[in-house]
């Protein structure tokens, strides 16, 4: 088959491959139809490259068609159209019953200390092949897979493997008061997404925050207010100005390590790439991969006693965070990967309605061929042709 593998820094391939084939009684094999380059894909692609290793297969952002299915799988079968959670959960260990499917404890990659597996990740999330690729193996399929209907392109469907339960968790973790404002940091797939989400589960106001013309015009063209950061060099004041002094009441990070402003930690990203790889890879853990500079925006701008949740990715542990100011204002942090199984039955009603509310088919900016994927990174990476949200279609 054809899949985009890692070749180094800033490079990706589409190569020959081996098919994937039924490795465990609960593995099922997908045919992709689609599948998403997500902004941590990026993370991959550029920051966080000291930790990967070349020809490993990308991508979590999938779904597809049912080829063929375990003699344990009982809830999939060869034919059903499905999407893929980006995290590989068993759905019956205590985390998953607790709706924590992210810290799964079947497959949680213990030897670096992590979370559930997660595909097209490198060893630090336990290395599982991912769903840039015409077939993708799917490990616990007697749990993983999510039935969607024929009919409706896949558009409408494929972000239930990640931008959607990220959205829909983001805002459940910032709880919105009614009435209240939410301000979203970013508004790349997640941040936008988010906005949408807010705004049709009622928040009083959303504010998103960007510096990329084309994501600010997505945002404003379906009613969100927008704040440009090429117009203001004093956000905090610009919220306050419009929040009656106050600050908002709950804030969105959707930015994470991607954020714009810390020469020093761009810095210490580009010298990790230079060092040896064994060496790089800590460093890039350690020190290398953080910019904090959305957080602490955020910290400034959310009102005393609100709530602050983090959507976007952080790499690194060895950045200070102001726990004076954090324990002052009465902050809540609320945070982490989006526990994709858990918001399903609440997102699916929303993607059923012929109105699709949430914008999902036009959601995309560009629909590309699996061949063309390392002109889609790059595309994406530099955010060239007002490339938002890059399908992949194998």
């Amino acid at each position: 088959m054809r899949a985009v593998t890692w070749q180094g820094r800033r490079e990706v391939s589409v190569d020959n491959v081996p098919d994937p084939r039924i490795q465990e009684p609960t593995d099922a094999i997908v045919e992709v139809t689609s599948t998403g380059i997500c902004g941590s894909d990026l993370h991959l692609y550029e920051v966080m490259s000291p930790l990967m290793e070349k020809g490993h297969i990308l991508g979590h952002e999938a779904m597809g068609v049912v080829r063929e299915v375990g003699s344990q799988v009982r809830t999939a079968a060869p034919g059903d159209r499905v999407v893929i959670p980006f995290q590989v959960c068993c759905g019956h260990c205590h985390m998953c019953v607790q709706g924590l499917q992210t810290q799964c404890e079947t497959t949680q990659a213990r030897e670096s200390g992590m979370g559930a597996a997660l595909f097209g990740y490198p060893k630090l999330y336990g290395e599982v092949p991912g769903g840039q690729a015409e077939l993708l193996r799917v490990p616990q399929a007697q749990y993983m897979p999510i039935k969607v209907p024929q009919g409706p392109p896949d558009d409408r469907f494929v972000y239930l493997s990640d931008v959607l339960p990220a959205a829909w968790q983001a805002v459940e973790y910032a709880d919105v008061p009614a009435g209240g404002t939410l301000v979203v940091l970013g508004l790349g797939p997640v941040g936008d997404m988010s906005a949408r989400v807010a705004a049709q589960r009622g928040a009083g106001r959303v504010i998103g925050v960007d510096l990329v013309p084309e994501r600010l015009e997505r945002a404003r063209a379906r009613g969100i207010e927008v704040v440009d950061l090429r117009e203001t060099d004093d956000l905090a004041g610009e919220v306050r100005d419009r929040t009656d002094g106050r600050g908002c009441d709950s804030v969105v990070d959707a930015v994470g390590m991607e954020a714009h402003g810390s020469a020093a930690a761009r810095l210490a990203q580009q010298m990790a790439g230079l060092l040896p790889d064994a060496v790089a890879a800590k460093v890039t853990q350690r020190i290398g991969a953080d910019r904090l500079t959305a957080l602490y925006c955020a910290i400034d701008i959310v009102r005393r006693g609100g709530t602050i949740s983090i959507a976007g990715v952080y790499g690194g542990m060895a950045d200070p965070l102001p726990m004076l100011t954090l324990f002052d204002k009465q902050i809540q942090l609320r945070m982490g990967q989006a526990n994709v199984k858990r918001w399903i039955d609440d997102i699916v009603p929303l993607l059923a309605r012929d109105d699709d509310p949430l914008g999902t088919e036009t959601f995309a900016t560009h629909r590309l061929p699996l061949a063309e994927a390392p002109r889609a990174y790059d595309m994406f990476q530099k955010k060239l042709d007002g490339a938002v949200k890059i399908l992949l279609q194998p």
